[in-house]
Order: C-alpha cells, then sequence, then structure tokens
C-alpha cells in the first residue's frame, strides 16, 4: 500500500493498476459506499453479500457488475474484506467465519462498528487475519451520495500499531480523515456520535411534527437556517453559543412550553423536561444562566416531571439502518 499523499485526496484510479481485491459481507448502506469508494482508489470489489432484496438492489447500483455471493465465499476470493453488519451482530459473524475456516492467513479484515475496536476480531486474529476497525463518522442514504460524503469525514480508527498505518492510508483513499480511538474509549466514541447526531434526527423530526400541529406550513424551510446557525455556533463556541429561555432563565415561559406540550404532544414533554434540565445545569456552570433566576426555571422543571408530566407514549422504535428482518446488513 503506498503512502498516502499529504493532501488527504483520494488516489485516481487511472495513475495505477487496482492493488487489492475488496469483499463486502453485508450489503446495507455502509459497506456498498465504501467498496465504491476504494474502487476510486484503485481497489477492486469482487464479491458482496447481502440478504434482503433492498440490499441487493444497493450492491446492484453501487457496485455494477460485483457478484452477490455467501459471506464464505466472499472472504474467499477478497483480500481485504469490509463487514459491515449492525454491531449486535458483528461478533457472531466474526466467530463464524472463523470456526467455518473462512478467514485465510495475512486477509484484512475491516469492520465498520463504532462500539468495538479490534478486539472483537480477535477469532479472525487467531485465524491468521489483519484486523481494522474503521468506523465513518457518517450517516448513510445507500446511494450514490454517501460516496462523495466520504469527501473529508473523520473515521474512527483502532488497529494494532503495526497496522495503524496500513489503516490510516486506506481511510484517506477513500477521502476520510483517520482519527485514532484507543480500543478502551471506543464505546464512550460511539456513545458521544448516538447522542449528537441520532438524537438530533428525533430532535428535529419532533420539532417539525410540532410545528405543523401549530399550524406552520413549512416547517423545515423555517427550522433549515436556524438549526443550521445553531450547529455552526455549537461547533464553534461550545456551550457559550446557548440561547432561549432555558438559558436566559424565563421560567414562565418555560412553564408555558410544559402546558402546551402536555396538551397537543404528551409523547414529547420527557424529552424537553430531560434536556432542559441538562441545558439549565450547562448554563449555570458557564455562567450563562444567573443563578437567581435558576431557582424558579429548575422548580418549574421539577414540576413538569410530576405525575401528569413526561408521560411517553410507550411505542417501541425500529432498529435504525438495517435491512432484512433480523437485521443482517448494516
Amino acid at each position: 500500500m503506498n503512502a498516502p499523499n499529504a493532501a488527504h485526496e483520494p488516489l485516481d484510479a487511472r495513475d495505477r493498476p487496482a492493488r487489492l481485491t475488496v469483499g463486502v459481507v453485508g450489503a446495507g448502506r455502509v459497506g456498498p459506499a465504501l467498496a465504491a469508494a476504494l474502487r476510486l482508489a484503485g481497489h477492486r470489489p469482487v464479491a458482496v453479500s447481502g440478504v434482503s432484496d433492498a440490499s441487493v438492489r444497493r450492491a446492484a447500483a453501487l457496485l455494477p457488475d460485483v457478484p452477490i455471493v455467501t459471506p464464505a465465499e466472499v472472504l474467499a476470493r477478497a483480500e481485504l474484506v469490509l463487514l459491515t453488519v449492525p454491531d449486535d451482530a458483528l461478533p457472531g459473524l466474526v466467530e463464524g467465519l472463523a470456526e467455518t475456516g473462512a478467514v485465510r492467513p495475512g486477509q484484512l479484515i475491516v469492520h465498520t462498528s463504532g462500539r468495538y475496536g479490534t478486539r472483537v476480531l480477535a477469532p479472525a486474529l487467531r485465524a491468521g487475519a489483519l484486523p481494522l476497525a474503521l468506523h465513518p463518522a457518517m450517516t448513510f442514504t445507500g446511494t450514490s451520495v454517501d460516496v462523495q460524503r466520504l469527501a473529508g469525514c473523520s473515521f474512527g480508527v483502532t488497529a494494532p500499531e503495526e497496522l495503524r498505518l496500513a489503516a490510516e492510508a486506506l481511510v484517506i483513499e477513500m477521502g476520510g480523515e483517520p482519527e485514532w480511538v484507543a480500543e478502551e474509549s471506543r464505546p464512550l466514541y460511539h456513545a458521544a456520535l448516538a447522542l449528537g447526531a441520532n438524537h438530533l434526527v428525533t430532535l428535529v423530526a419532533q420539532s417539525m411534527e410540532l410545528l405543523r400541529t401549530a399550524g406552520v406550513e413549512a416547517p423545515d424551510r423555517m427550522l433549515g437556517p436556524l438549526l443550521g446557525a445553531a450547529l455552526d455556533n455549537a461547533l464553534r463556541s461550545g456551550d457559550a453559543a446557548l440561547t432561549g429561555p432555558v438559558a436566559r432563565g424565563d421560567a414562565g415561559t418555560v412553564a408555558a412550553h410544559v402546558a402546551q406540550l402536555r396538551e397537543h404532544a404528551p409523547q414529547a414533554v420527557a424529552g424537553y423536561l430531560a434536556m432542559a434540565r441538562t441545558t439549565a445545569d450547562r448554563a449555570l456552570a458557564h455562567g450563562l444562566l444567573k443563578p437567581e433566576l435558576a431557582e424558579d426555571l429548575l422548580d418549574v422543571l421539577a414540576d413538569g416531571g410530576g405525575a401528569d408530566g413526561g408521560s411517553t407514549d410507550g411505542g417501541s422504535t425500529g432498529g435504525g439502518s438495517t435491512d432484512g428482518p433480523k437485521g443482517e446488513d448494516r
């Protein structure tokens, strides 16, 4: 593998021949996009496995002419194997592939789970494989736009020290930016990303629903500039970017919010109260919320969490970005 160039730009496949054959186990939203990016860098996707009809269509769109085969056959054909399955499915998959003799010595086995480092690949390591954990800090759509979004995307990288340069080079070839994450820090790293990205989607969707209930015809158009500015300010200034009634200590306004949510969207009360308490704590700690105003505000938030408030609809949520009935593909 060539050393990465200083500009961290994807290498042009026209400048050199393909160097590694690439296989994908789990044609969810992530795997085909990464394989397509590796193809642009000069590697050669040769096999992909997928369970659902959506997986097969996605693989055909992003990796045309690459055959759909079993996971064992993917490993038989590829020098670099991407295991792009949901986190909870990864340990069993690795163990099963190793036990059946599918893993070959010298084979690069890469998983894209944020939760795990390379320890989860121990069965493959014992079979002689080279383990890498490369997690793209990006949300995926399952379309060709994902390949473009990899440009400048940070990857959480965990690998044995002797493979660190190889792992970072692969990330750079896909257009990403490697960020080293220690094995023991992977769960915290992943929790941080989920807190910021996954919960953001929930908050935005809930906000749009409430705006529609309030009669706003184009909530997305209203929220776009506001949320864009809030995100930019938060990334630049952290807690100093806090604004709004909680940070100002406007207890009466917050009480009115809670009352309206109880009437029109009781399922949103618990989330509002939890985020408001956290916001109040951070605003106090950073000197934005005056202590003399905080007491009334915290009283409102405490009362809001009583028997009449904080109720939820009790519904279960779906499994995120999985495709098949058992969530086989990431």
